[in-house]
């Protein structure tokens, strides 16, 4: 599982999202069979050359070398429109790779990578975990044994600005990276990639480092967005630093009006050099797509309830089950509506920052976590339209399920004493039970205590949880303002909890900008978001879980710095097959369940939209997205119809 060099933003780990937008699909690869892939002579050597059209570890690519368009798309969509959503908080740049700041979190969607990526969230291809296709590259280029890597780039690629994408960018993006790029990314790359090596305009050389796996490389490289060297040059700017300047992609949106902290508007490239292109074909329909910012959950939905944005994606129960009766929608003028979801749930809750004491301690965690009620949340919160999550893979073939037993057992048993003996021999941890009448559950209190008491934390007289110094337990866990009212209840609802516990907690409220930056700066005991899924193995997969980069992660928002998870991604790595991957994969869920570093809520198996009637999509969605800003499109005429209505503003 690649990443992109990207760091999330706090929004990003509260969304739904599939594993691309992590940073281009967790590919798999190998020679075609159907004529996907051809050879060539080996560079130095006598090791036979795959050139392809795309790149997969394991097996064949799904669309051949002539396809027309993705399948799930509508080639016919008409091109144009307007759609306007909704985002809470505030912006103050649009450099997405800047440590500090707080940029607009879509503005990497002005570039594009060798191997087409993601497009405002949706993978690419929707319908496919194991492959990329080449966008800017025309073909790749590589030995079996995968020890380097070769792209051949199209000549007809230009930057927004017009001026020829050429292989020295490339290069350049990709140095730019290592020196001034995300700490966890940078270093990561670093240990795997020896160089890049221009041959010539339109040829590319990478050189991956000897004696590692060959997982994720090919991908990775390849799916790294691309910005003008001489931009850079001429502007002075920095990769590193906070910016109110868009950097110069060859995409097919370009930033065009915005306000700081009001809206942004993405509009068409007039100088977009791929709308022919098969993988563009039915794809970024919209003319003009644009966000408006609002201050809270509240002032948010009024907008939409008055046509100020015209589609909307629902993330509170209480507002699904009791909100939605408004005019535009008894009038038909806005539709609401629910599509299955196909993607693992985010693995949201409560989850623990590791770094910090005495959180550090994982049966401290194990006690923490049973302050959570979730059955009292369900019924008394959340109307009942959550399910219950057990797993980070949860619903999928990889989730561990009950004690492990053969490939499983065999894998774990392979990494040795790393493993603690009890994740051989036990159950897979599961979440508590509670009682749905009281939100604080006298029987997990009663385990909780006696946990905490054999941790060295006790009650005292004054009802306050003390260690042996007489210092009370402190936590203090980090909200925004601008999080909606069923979140911040819940988390009220727990913290309530953990105080009649006789623990202190500070659970202040403060604004998205410095809550953004203490996420960063990893300032907190305990946060309510979300820590991502997995479906394939990846070296991405180090920065999500991995102790090297925990510190310095944003994707690892618990800091997790786990010996076992470690062993088991390193395995991993070295999976031969799609069978051996899910094992492994079944393996680290296993671990990370055993870690304890998340209190799960609960999930919602289903997209819920709400779009003024206007907007189209294909009758049959893909698996990994619902593909709103990608292939959905915009109708004219029902657009008047509204408009001479009166139900748009």
């Amino acid at each position: 599982m690649p990443f992109k060099p990207g760091r999330p933003s706090f929004a990003d780990l509260n969304r739904r999202q599939t594993l691309q937008l992590l940073g281009g699909t967790a590919v798999a690869a190998g020679a075609g069979a159907s004529g996907t892939m051809s050879f060539a002579a080996s560079h130095g050597g006598e090791d036979e050359i795959i050139r392809a059209h795309g790149y997969s570890y394991f097996g064949d690519l799904k669309y051949p070398p002539d396809f027309s368009h993705f399948n799930y798309v509508n080639p016919n969509a008409p091109k144009g429109g307007e759609i306007v959503l909704s985002a809470r908080g505030t912006f103050d740049g649009f450099n997405r790779w800047a440590w500090r700041g707080n940029p607009q979190t879509n503005s990497d969607v002005v570039g594009e990578s060798l191997l087409a990526g993601d497009t405002f969230g949706t993978a690419v291809p929707a319908d496919s975990l194991t492959d990329q296709y080449c966008l800017i590259a025309r073909e790749v280029e590589y030995p079996k044994t995968k020890d380097w890597c070769v792209f051949h780039l199209r000549d007809d690629v230009v930057f927004r600005n017009g001026a020829p994408l050429r292989a020295q960018d490339a290069a350049f993006t990709f140095n730019l990276f290592i020196e001034q790029g995300i700490r966890s990314f940078s270093r990561s790359v670093s240990e795997r990639i020896e160089g890049v090596e221009v041959i010539d305009d339109y040829t590319l050389r990478y050189k991956f480092v000897d004696g590692i796996s060959r997982r994720s490389l090919i991908s990775q490289v390849g799916g790294m967005i691309v910005l003008s060297e001489e931009w850079y040059k001429e502007t002075g700017e920095r990769l590193d630093e906070p910016s109110v300047l868009s950097p110069m992609g060859s995409g097919p949106y370009q930033v065009g009006d915005y306000e700081f902290n009001r809206y942004v508007v993405y509009e068409r490239n007039p100088n977009y050099w791929g709308w022919d292109h098969p993988i563009n074909v039915g794809r970024h329909n919209f003319d003009r797509i644009r966000i408006e910012y609002f201050a809270d959950a509240t002032a948010e939905f009024e907008a939409f309830k008055a046509g100020e944005y015209t589609f909307r994606s629902e993330g509170s129960s209480k507002r699904w089950a009791t909100g939605y009766e408004f005019p535009a929608l008894e009038e038909g003028h806005a539709v609401r509506k629910s599509l299955p979801d196909q993607t693992a749930p985010l693995n949201s809750g409560v989850i623990f920052n590791t770094l910090r004491s005495p959180v550090d301690n994982r049966n401290v965690r194990h006690a923490l976590t049973l302050a959570f009620n979730f059955e009292w949340t369900r019924e008394s919160l959340e109307f009942d339209l959550t399910t219950q999550r057990n797993s980070f893979a949860e619903g999928q073939e990889w989730e561990a399920k009950d004690v492990p037993q053969g490939a499983e057992l065999a894998f774990l048993e392979s990494l040795g004493d790393v493993v603690p003996p009890e994740m051989l021999t036990e159950p897979v941890v599961m979440p508590h039970t509670s009682n749905k009448d009281t939100p604080v559950d006298r029987r997990n209190k009663r385990t909780a205590l006696r946990i905490l008491a054999d941790e060295g934390w006790t009650v005292d007289d004054q009802g306050r949880m003390v260690n042996e110094a007489g210092e009370q337990m402190s936590l203090d866990f980090l909200v925004l303002s601008t999080w909606d009212d069923t979140r911040q209840a819940t988390i009220e609802t727990y913290v309530n909890t953990l105080r009649d516990w006789g623990i202190e907690v500070n659970a202040n409220a403060v604004d998205s900008a410095q809550g953004q930056q203490r996420f960063l700066d990893k300032d907190y005991d305990l946060i309510q978001t979300s820590m991502q899924t997995f479906a394939t193995i990846g070296t991405g997969l180090k920065q999500l879980f991995g102790s090297e980069t925990a510190e310095v992660s944003s994707w690892n928002p618990s800091a997790l710095r786990s010996p076992v998870v470690d062993a088991i991604i390193e395995a991993a790595l070295n999976a031969e097959s799609r069978e051996e991957e899910v094992t492994a994969m079944m393996a680290l869920d296993r671990a990370l369940r055993y870690e304890r570093v998340i209190a799960h809520a609960g999930y919602v198996p289903e997209y819920w939209i709400a779009y003024y009637d206007m907007f189209e999509h294909p009758e049959e969605l893909p698996p990994l997205g619902i593909g709103v800003l990608d292939f959905w499109w915009f109708n004219e005429e029902k657009y008047e119809a509204l408009k001479a209505a009166g139900a748009l503003r």
